[in-house]
């Protein structure tokens, strides 16, 4: 006769995910080569896995045991993912525990692990899908901006480079916050408010949605202006979930490459849209986008912007960001490849040899402005450390990329 763990844990058999995980030293700029990597099962605790990084700090995917994915297509079945725990330790740093790494079927789960003397446990909650959350306070979807004071609102939308999360209520002083990467933050609460097996299409709605109202948080320096030292908390009941070092997933982490400069706008309104949502099985509520209702949408066949406009309206449009704070340069607006000259070859050629000093495999450059051969295999070499696709070319998710990984490395030097 089974006991109740080992009956919910064949339940769960039925799918297989993949699980990547890659090791930093305090942050990108600097790999984690020959950390010692164990994933465990937490039901026995037995090791499924343990391996030593690689040279850029990551193990080769892992295959693990999840469940069928219909489990993640329907509102009212049991639990769509299994859970793992993870361990990662390195001479001369702190050991690191994830606990409950989630896998979905036919997804690519990333943790992304940053060594630091004072590294403490990560317990990632399940998502807001799947567990109990309080649900949004309504707001007011366009705000009254406030005066100009010491609190100035911006001028234009502006992507930035770094939003600090409150880890509680607003009134919570004794919660943390946490200064994390714009596009890392947009990552992690898309991984926790959504399941990565849906249709591409509804991932790119929710990611635009979860974009817009961030930005908003941002343009109107809503929390700062109330005299709070942070950008937006983790609190579902006036934002969005965000767990502190929690795995995301690699197809939520493609959508929001792609589109991380955008939002959601209406004619004659400068500030992003404030694009309130709910499950829509929980909570439903008139003019806020149904979590559960964009994925239907998306199974039938629907792209991003008619999914929103379902909800918030036909004249909502997709509007890019004046400016990305803390980045270089720009992207130029085409893709890079071979024949490519220019101010902007240049700079890839600059920020990848730069990269290089810490990530010895990817080869030199001379910083000619010629894309030739050379600089092709170089960005391709650097494709392949940062998960991206190995096409050789510079397109927007990878010049962003390597600016991030640029200005993580200039930190350090």
């Amino acid at each position: 006769m089974s006991n109740g763990r080992l009956f919910l844990r064949e339940n769960y058999l039925g799918g297989t995910g993949m699980l990547r995980i890659n090791t930093f030293l305090t942050n990108i700029g600097l790999p984690a080569a020959g950390a010692t990597v164990t994933v465990f099962d937490p039901y026995d605790n037995s090791i499924i896995e343990e391996a030593q990084t690689n040279a850029w700090g990551e193990l080769s995917p892992i295959p693990l045991s999840a469940p069928p994915l219909e489990y993640s297509l329907e509102a009212d079945m049991p639990r769509p993912f299994n859970q793992y725990n993870v361990r990662v330790s390195l001479p001369d740093y702190e050991e690191a525990i994830i606990n409950n790494v989630q896998i979905f079927p036919e997804t690519t789960a990333v943790q992304e692990v940053k060594l630091t003397p004072s590294f403490a446990d990560i317990n990632i909650p399940y998502p807001v899908l799947f567990g109990d959350y309080p649900p949004k306070i309504p707001e007011a979807e366009i705000k009254k901006l406030p005066f100009p004071s010491n609190q100035v609102v911006l001028p234009e939308a502006v992507i930035p480079s770094i939003v600090v999360v409150h880890a509680g209520r607003p009134e919570d002083t004794s919660a943390p916050n946490y200064t994390v990467d714009f596009k890392d933050y947009i990552k992690n609460v898309a991984s926790s408010e959504i399941y990565a097996t849906w249709p591409r299409e509804t991932l790119k709605a929710n990611v635009h949605v979860i974009l817009s109202f961030t930005l908003n948080r941002v343009y109107t320096e809503w929390y700062r202006g109330k005299g709070f030292d942070f950008t937006i908390t983790n609190s579902t009941a006036f934002d969005q979930a965000f767990t502190f070092g929690r795995n995301i997933f690699q197809e939520i982490s493609e959508v929001v490459d792609e589109i991380f400069t955008t939002y959601i706008a209406r004619p004659d309104i400068r500030q992003p849209l404030f694009t309130q949502y709910c499950d829509g099985v929980r909570v439903i509520r008139e003019g806020w986008l149904s979590q559960w209702g964009s994925k239907n949408l998306g199974d039938q066949g629907l792209n991003a912007l008619q999914i929103l406009r379902n909800y918030y309206g036909s004249s909502i449009f997709i509007q890019e960001a004046e400016k990305v704070d803390g980045i270089p340069m720009s992207f130029p607006g085409t893709t890079l490849g071979i024949g490519a000259t220019g101010a902007a070859v240049s700079t890839i050629q600059e920020q990848i040899n730069a990269i290089s000093n810490n990530y010895p495999l990817i080869p030199k450059l001379i910083e000619d402005g010629e894309y030739g051969a050379d600089t092709a295999e170089s960005v391709r070499v650097f494709q392949q450390i940062f998960n991206l696709p190995q096409t050789g070319e510079v397109n927007y998710p990878t010049w962003y990329k390597i600016s991030d990984v640029f200005v993580a490395v200039q930190r350090l030097s």
